[in-house]
């Protein structure tokens, strides 16, 4: 099929048919809940696309992914909640609003300055009429793999010049990291992932564990000063 302007409309309409009372029975038996497997399933595929820089096959996961957003979104369009539109319109005022150098006066020089600008922004927000709270580890997605939750959570402590009492000093990570390349770093986690095995340790639930130890240990210290 072509490509078309409507291309995301004609989309819509297809995946709308799905769900229609005559539609396929599968597609008409899916929930929110019943999907999320699929989503975390579509989006490793896409990943591993990106990770191989196989153009070819992303554009294939990138519609797969898509469909996903489209399925979500017709199930809470039928339940009368919101539909594609106000997705869109969301997520596009939410860029506007942090992006003030770009679309009002501000000006941010670096790709750090426009970082540490939504970052300020996001943090005075209210996210679904709920305070987005003291801590700065709040805004951390839940259920994000153990090895990236540890990387934004140390990324928050880089950026918020947090006592870690227990890691390495930065200096010394400076140093480890300047040794480092892409092929090294994947070595050193697979053998450290293998070792594991043979140690009978999950190494997912061990580097969640003392990650969220570390939050604990960092938050009780600024509670207690």
């Amino acid at each position: 099929m072509t490509a078309t302007p409507d291309s995301i409309q004609d989309l819509r309409k297809t995946v709308a048919r799905l769900r229609a009372e005559d539609g396929c029975p599968w597609d008409r038996a899916q929930t929110h809940q019943s999907l999320a497997d699929c989503l975390v399933e579509e989006c490793s595929e896409l990943l591993d696309t990106i990770d191989r820089r196989d153009m070819e096959h992303m554009r294939e996961e990138l519609g797969d992914v898509l469909l996903q957003v489209i399925m979500h979104t017709q199930l809470a369009e039928e339940s009368g909640f919101f539909d594609l539109n106000e997705v869109a319109a969301d997520i596009n005022r939410k860029l506007v609003r942090r992006h003030p150098h770009v679309f009002g006066d501000e000006k941010a020089g670096n790709s750090e300055e426009a970082l540490s600008r939504w970052e300020a922004i996001k943090a005075t927000e209210k996210k679904n009429g709920h305070s987005a709270g003291n801590s700065v580890f709040k805004s951390l997605p839940p259920k994000l793999p153990a090895l990236l939750y540890a990387r934004d959570v140390y990324k928050k402590i880089e950026r918020n010049k947090l006592s870690t009492d227990g890691l390495p000093e930065s200096s010394e990570l400076k140093a480890l990291s300047e040794n480092l390349d892409e092929n090294l770093a994947g070595v050193l986690l697979f053998e450290l992932a293998a070792a594991c095995r043979l140690a009978k340790i999950d190494p997912e639930s061990a580097l969640r564990r003392y990650t969220s130890h570390l939050i604990e240990k960092i938050q009780d210290a600024r509670e207690n000063k």
